[in-house]
């Protein structure tokens, strides 16, 4: 019987251990043209140009990467093809999102070197 028992603990605690390594992981986001992450990339670029010159403000093109990391909500990280005054450059954005409060808030945004 106690060989039972150190089975069962052993394997909870593997499946504990397997649990949180998912959470707080970033995985990716399966499908880049979902209507909602199309959104979240939009707001991205769209608060970006709220900060800076009306020279150097973007246009937003297409979601090339995406990934999502669970939190006490969501971290979007995505790379965006945007068009500035040059051309299209990547940029990555990250975007914290609290889906029940209904809440967007862009963290980061930086050019892809």
């Amino acid at each position: 019987m106690n060989t039972r028992a150190f089975f069962f603990i052993l394997s909870l605690l593997a499946v504990i251990a397997t649990a949180s390594a998912i959470v707080g992981s970033y995985k990716p986001i399966p499908d880049l043209h979902d209507p909602h992450v199309q959104e979240i990339a939009k707001y991205a670029v769209s608060e970006h140009n709220k900060h800076t010159s009306a020279a150097r403000l973007l246009e937003y093109v297409e979601i090339v990467k995406g990934e999502s990391q669970v939190v006490a909500g969501i971290n979007y990280r995505l790379v965006i093809s945007a068009k500035d005054g040059g051309g299209i450059n990547n940029f990555v954005a990250v975007v914290y999102e609290k889906p029940w409060a209904h809440y967007l808030s862009l963290t980061s945004f930086s050019t892809v070197n």
